[in-house]
């Protein structure tokens, strides 16, 4: 058999190029930050992953991350359907707010949301009196992760939402499903691959999230600490090693809960494309 012809010609040189891209942008820096990290030794590295501070921070930020992430699937899906499939007043005016948080520094963000859920601010001075602290608590820090993930889930789930035909669901009920199994059975497998992708991206960008976090965290050792902000303290004290081994405990989790999501996703792939033939 022949070789088969490709589109576009230049295949070597090209893949040469991205290899090298890859390898000056992403694959260098990050050798960089591992050899920095192993700098100081097993046992150094072993005091600073045992270090309860440490912990609680890794913790705190992976967790309200993916706290974070789950919300932002839900009321991500839902309101990618409403741009959709309704039409209603001012609805270009809502399709534009999504993509705000992307257009606003963090760090206003981070000031705007604390100054609603503080004790005195609008929203919080509403709140306090039924016992609910949303400012300066691991609830303000999932509240910014929603916020700034938000648009990731949207974005991504619109375009696939936007080629599933009507058709489908009409004869899905012409067929006798009714509307619950129109969705678990139909719409949900089709979302499923994009549904994952949009959590893996508000996942990734609210575990290091630093701008819109620090502000509503309160930064209190212990309690409302984040990883970023660990690594900050670090770099100011000069602890360069100390600031890298938390970068690389950070992508290493990271890198594990990714490639996870990533293979559902493409189990989820080939399962929707044998349902689609």
């Amino acid at each position: 058999m022949s070789q088969r012809s490709r589109v576009l010609p230049g295949f070597g040189l090209s893949l040469g190029f991205t290899l090298a891209y890859l390898s000056l942008i992403v694959l260098i820096p990050l050798s960089a930050v591992f050899i920095k990290s192993f700098g100081i030794g097993w046992e150094g590295l072993w005091e600073i992953l045992t270090s309860e501070r440490i912990l609680r921070s890794l913790q705190l930020s992976f967790s309200t991350a993916l706290i974070a992430a789950l919300v932002n699937v839900i009321f991500g899906l839902l309101l990618a359907w409403c741009l959709v499939r309704y039409s209603f007043p001012g609805k270009r005016i809502v399709d534009a707010l999504v993509d705000l948080p992307f257009a606003l520094p963090t760090a206003v963000a981070g000031i705007a949301l604390t100054s609603l859920y503080s004790k005195n601010g609008w929203i919080g001075q509403y709140l306090e009196p039924l016992g609910i602290h949303v400012a300066y608590t691991p609830i303000g820090i999932t509240l910014a992760l929603i916020f700034i993930g938000l648009p990731f889930v949207v974005r991504t789930v619109q375009p696939v939402l936007s080629d599933i035909e009507t058709e489908l669901e009409e004869a899905a009920s012409a067929l006798g499903a009714n509307r619950w199994q129109t969705i678990t059975k139909v719409i949900l497998p089709i979302l499923f691959p994009a549904l994952l992708t949009g959590f893996a991206l508000a996942f990734a960008r609210g575990v290091g999230e630093y701008g819109s976090v620090i502000f509503i965290a309160g930064n209190m050792p212990y309690k409302t600490e984040i990883a970023p902000l660990m690594i900050i303290s670090r770099l100011e004290e000069y602890d360069y090693a100390g600031a890298t081994t938390i970068a690389v405990v950070m992508l290493l989790l990271s890198f594990v809960i990714l490639f996870l999501i990533n293979l559902l996703q493409a189990w989820a792939s080939r399962r929707t494309g044998r349902v689609a033939q």
